[in-house]
């Protein structure tokens, strides 16, 4: 497993080593003693979800605070996405920027999103199934979300905005100045 650190400090890409022959791949995709050395840091993981989703649907951008605060390990099982993390930090020299990363069936990339960032994701593909490992239980009361179009972090999502399909919830979500502190 190749572990790349981005310019958000604590977000890494994780490359994993595919054994390809005539009948397939295999690859590990999670080894609880590889990843920690390569993050530099200690993660439990708790629970695990899946999403399955249609072109053009954009879930996020969501967190959760303070002692519900959540790291991510997301993947994409089948389709492509574009995934998307921005820091939340606050003291953080990266405050409000953003990183994405295309992740698909095919790449078998991964994104560690730690504590404190705003996840969110757009398929590109006509589905995809999207799975994801967090070290924190969710929590209702320690939502937050952050507006996916908001001019001051300005993501660029790639796709026509009037192909989006967005939940009312992602439509009313806060901008920068106003979203919840994560801690």
């Amino acid at each position: 497993m190749k572990f790349i650190e981005t310019k958000l400090e604590g977000c890494f890409i994780l490359e994993p080593k595919i054994i390809r022959d005539e009948r397939g791949y295999f690859m590990e995709s999670f080894n609880e003693n590889t990843f920690q050395k390569g993050i530099g840091k200690s993660v439990h993981f708790v629970q695990d979800n899946q999403s399955y989703s249609s072109k053009g649907v954009l879930r996020g951008m969501h967190y959760q605070t303070g002692d519900h605060a959540q790291a991510k390990l997301v993947r994409v099982l089948q389709g492509e996405v574009l995934d998307v993390a921005v820091d939340l930090r606050p003291n953080s020299p990266t405050y409000g920027q953003y990183e994405s990363i295309l992740l698909s069936g095919e790449n078998q990339k991964q994104f560690f999103v730690p504590r404190g960032f705003a996840h969110g994701f757009l398929v590109i593909s006509e589905t995809a199934t999207f799975f994801y490992k967090c070290d924190n239980f969710y929590n209702k009361e320690s939502e937050g979300g952050l507006m996916y179009n908001d001019p001051t972090v300005n993501i660029d999502w790639q796709f026509p905005t009037d192909e989006l399909i967005i939940s009312e919830k992602d439509t009313i979500q806060p901008h920068l100045e106003n979203a919840k502190k994560v801690w």
